[in-house]
């Protein structure tokens, strides 16, 4: 059964241009994934700084491998410190 996950990011403003080259690196790295299908991204209109991505797996365990995934792992690390916080992560079947 096909999954989506919602993925809730707060970035300061300070950070866009470092966060946004991580972003792509992850980007890239979920593009060869085994299981993936799309993903979205959107900004949050009335709370600025805050992005939404829908992202759409065939399985909870395809996702799981792309969490447990070492290179995005420490993609991840790297996004979350900048953030100054965990990203959040929601899945929804």
């Amino acid at each position: 059964m096909a999954v989506k996950i919602f993925i809730k990011r707060k970035m300061a403003e300070s950070h866009v241009v470092e966060l946004t080259q991580l972003l792509k690196k992850l980007r890239a790295l979920t593009l060869e994934q085994p299981g993936y299908i799309s993903g979205e991204t959107l900004q949050r209109i009335d709370k600025p700084g805050e992005s939404m991505v829908i992202s759409t797996w065939r399985s909870v365990e395809d996702w799981n491998d792309w969490v447990n995934n070492e290179n995005r792992m420490t993609i991840q690390n790297e996004i979350d410190q900048l953030l100054g916080e965990e990203t959040e992560y929601a899945i929804y079947g």
